[in-house]
């Protein structure tokens, strides 16, 4: 009995360490970005020995890959776990570009490693197919699967429509927010929402 709850907090310390590990590493590539950040400084941000680092990340790049499934883990299941696409395109799709945009443009961090990404897409694309592959890929997948059970739509291609949804919101909070565009061209939420649901379900009328 004493050995196993020796293994239990054992596995707990290790999880906290995991934990402790991917907040340093997120606050040195926001405030160095990927090129400027080192296993070093992430080591000293976490406030462990880089020896720990290491037992728990082999490198800089698996350490990145880490933090960004787990950042698209957390955001795909804030928006489909709790309230799954189920329902009348109207509301459904409606609810979801609020929660998605509610959730994007709240979150600062996630404005900030956006900018991140972006900034280092032309030196590392390998990082970036990571985001694409673990976060929005999901997403799309998602979104396609709820418009082909909807046939009465009449939606011809759910794939492309799929990505017209989701390329519309994203790049509404990535100029609002992501390139500072909110005072140059201001528009509410809702707004787009409402016209890009009208678009989509239009065709059923």
């Amino acid at each position: 009995m004493v050995r196993i709850k020796a293994d239990e907090v054992a596995r707990d310390n290790s999880v906290d360490k995991v934990e402790q590990i991917l907040q340093g590493a997120m606050q040195e590539f926001l405030q160095n970005g990927y090129a400027g950040t080192s296993m070093d400084r992430v080591a000293v941000a976490a406030s462990v020995s880089k020896a720990t680092v290491y037992s728990h990340f082999q490198d800089k790049e698996g350490l990145f890959k880490v933090l960004i499934e787990q950042l698209a883990n957390q955001k795909f299941s804030s928006l489909f776990d709790t309230e799954p696409m189920e329902g009348e395109p109207k509301i459904v799709l409606r609810q979801f570009g609020t929660k998605l945009l509610e959730q994007m443009n709240n979150d600062q961090e996630h404005s900030a490693f956006m900018r991140v990404l972006i900034g280092e897409s032309g030196r590392f694309p390998e990082l970036t197919q990571i985001c694409v592959r673990a976060m929005i890929k999901p997403m799309l997948e998602t979104i396609t699967q709820y418009l082909a059970a909807h046939p009465e739509l009449n939606i011809s291609d759910p794939e492309a429509t799929a990505r017209i949804i989701l390329g519309t919101l994203v790049n509404f909070h990535i100029t609002q927010n992501v390139m500072h565009g909110k005072d140059i061209i201001p528009m509410e939420s809702d707004r787009l929402i409402d016209a890009l649901t009208h678009l989509i379900t239009n065709c059923a009328d």
